[in-house]
């Protein structure tokens, strides 16, 4: 026991995670017209969780097909369900294929449940003394919490210890299958006491302790809610059953097997291309098969990306920009038009590998809460018009524009990744993030469609999942400084170049953001007599050109009064 105590197993509940993906992601489809979303969904939420908890063991669990020893127990049990859409049923395998060629080990039983089999684990990882994380959206899961078991949500970006279940729940981890049996699940079909919420369950349990001793005093309880408990007395001891999890199914694996093993290049190149990951094989090979590129890769580090849903953390983060003597930032907004954009979310870093994602505008059904978006940028107005505080951007312009739609005159712009590339090389390559990473830091980084999907059914960033934006959000931060360390590197080499930089381009960025949110004032009356001008002196030359004889001929192909600088001046006006 000893040797496995700092030993971390983490057990992946795939069901969840497929269904999460599936209504959460637009209905993506490849050229070939296969579904995709629930795919890209599912691989970018296991990608995330891994490189975060990097775990020793890992266990990737789904529900097996058939029954399950549930619907012995209780026939009507999830048979309001409807059935499985097409073209989420038709994505499983395939999702199946990636988790296998990547090397994870993949668990479905028959007869049970994915939170069996999870339950089963971590009751077993426990004796053997390791530490397991259930990465799930499930709350019946809840009821496995204990001093080496915890809960991770993707979605909210929680982690629930024993504390935390008492928390959210307002009930022990021990107590939550009682908890669960009086307010049944409608969603399974459990049936419950009927009219007994989450706080009546809390307030019973508080009082009694256990669902034993509730039915056992049924009699004391007053009123219509007395009389459901009493009419439920049949069925509550099915509806423990049903939200009980088992942890002793007979498995042929244990936590010590559940090992990742080489990855299947040429399975994944394959699954890769038949559905049209942008990244390519890059994205699961951390970069073992890179382009050509200006200078070595960076030295693998692990990557620390938070999303900041809590005010305490958010303050916390507030704390390290202002001491920061750089900070990299961005804004995610749901219009390129920066006149019509609205903040959806702002990310920050400070240093390499480490970033931040402050969501304040995911809108799309089942979005978790978020902090307020008047409050945080309220918090962050002062920062952002402090003109001694250094910021990077990538294309900060843009994010200086949004942000004057909120009152917030961004100063201390002393870098822009965009111009130093500019400036450094004009032509080397074209000067949007996703280029420049790849050419300096040779890194793939996430590409907006790889989270928000092409075509008539992009998503705008506001309906993009956090699980999925988060991490897109964050790179783009880090993203930025790093490619900020390197480019300014080398035009610190050349005194010229610097000096366009720092005394022509980057001054110019709040002077052309003030004339684009501005305008420039025009003259209309002076503009609709030029332009009557021109129409009389085009007609003329248009009469001239028709009374010509046909043998002469305008040496300059046109009238010579018709220069191409006037041509070039009309087509302006």
């Amino acid at each position: 026991m000893t040797d496995q105590n700092q030993k971390r197993l983490l057990l992946v509940d795939g069901s969840s995670y497929l269904f999460r993906a599936y209504h959460a992601l637009p209905p993506l489809m490849s050229s070939r017209g296969e579904p995709t979303g629930a795919i890209r969904g599912v691989i970018n939420m296991l990608q995330k969780t891994l490189q975060e908890w990097r775990p020793d063991y890992v266990g990737i669990v789904f529900d097996a097909k058939g029954k399950t020893f549930r619907d012995d127990i209780y026939p009507e049990y999830k048979a309001h369900r409807p059935p499985m859409p097409d073209d989420l049923r038709s994505q499983i395998e395939p999702i199946h294929d990636f988790v296998r060629a990547m090397g994870l080990p993949l668990l479905m039983v028959s007869g049970v449940e994915a939170d069996d089999v999870i339950g089963t684990l971590a009751v077993q990882a426990t004796a053997h003394g390791m530490r397991t994380i259930i990465s799930t959206g499930d709350k019946d899961m809840a009821q496995l919490v204990n001093d080496r078991v915890s809960l991770i949500n993707t979605m909210s970006n929680t982690h629930m210890d024993e504390a935390g279940v008492k928390e959210k729940f307002g009930v022990r981890p021990d107590q939550i299958i009682d908890y669960l049996a009086l307010i049944g699940d409608t969603s399974d079909n459990v049936p419950g006491v009927p009219k007994v919420g989450p706080k009546t369950a809390v307030k019973w349990l508080d009082q009694y302790q256990s669902l034993d001793a509730i039915m056992a005093s049924a009699d004391d309880f007053k009123g219509k809610v007395g009389e459901y408990l009493r009419d439920s007395l049949q069925l509550l001891p099915v509806s423990h059953e049903l939200v009980t999890i088992k942890t002793d199914v007979e498995l042929s694996e244990t936590p010590e097997s559940l090992v990742q093993s080489e990855l299947d290049l040429s399975t994944l190149q394959s699954l890769v291309e038949r559905f049209e990951f942008s990244g390519g094989i890059s994205q699961f090979t951390s970069g073992e098969e890179t382009p050509a590129r200006d200078q070595p890769p960076s030295p693998e580090r692990e990557l620390d990306y938070q999303t900041i849903v809590n005010r305490q953390d958010f303050t916390a983060w507030l704390k390290r920009l202002k001491a920061a003597d750089v900070f990299a930032f961005d804004t995610e907004t749901d219009n390129l038009d920066y006149m019509q954009a609205q903040i959806v979310g702002v990310s920050f870093a400070v240093q390499e590998g480490e970033a931040a994602y402050v969501p304040v505008g995911h809108d799309y059904p089942g979005a978790p809460q978020q902090l307020e978006r008047d409050w945080v940028l309220g918090e962050l107005k002062p920062l952002l018009e402090d003109s001694q505080q250094s910021k990077v951007g990538q294309h900060m312009k843009y994010d200086m524009d949004v942000l004057g739609n909120y009152g917030i005159q961004m100063k201390g712009v002393k870098h822009d990744t965009m111009l130093e590339s500019y400036v450094l090389n004009s032509v080397a390559t074209r000067h949007d993030m996703d280029s420049l990473a790849k050419k300096y830091l040779g890194v793939d980084t996430v590409h907006y469609e790889d989270v928000a999907g092409k075509g008539a059914k992009q998503l705008t960033f506001n309906e993009v999942p956090l699980e999925s934006a988060s991490p897109y959000a964050a790179e783009d931060a880090d993203i930025t400084l790093r490619l900020h360390h390197t480019l300014s590197a080398k035009l610190a080499e050349d005194e010229k170049l610097g000096k366009v930089l720092q005394e022509i381009e980057i001054p110019l960025i709040p002077v052309l953001s003030s004339m684009e949110r501005t305008g420039v004032l025009v003259d209309s009356d002076l503009l609709h007599l030029q332009s009557q001008e021109l129409s009389e002196r085009m007609l003329t030359l248009e009469q001239q050109a028709h009374t010509m004889r046909p043998s002469k001929r305008l040496t300059s192909g046109r009238p010579s009064s018709y220069s191409k600088s006037s041509l070039k001046s009309s087509t302006c006006l």
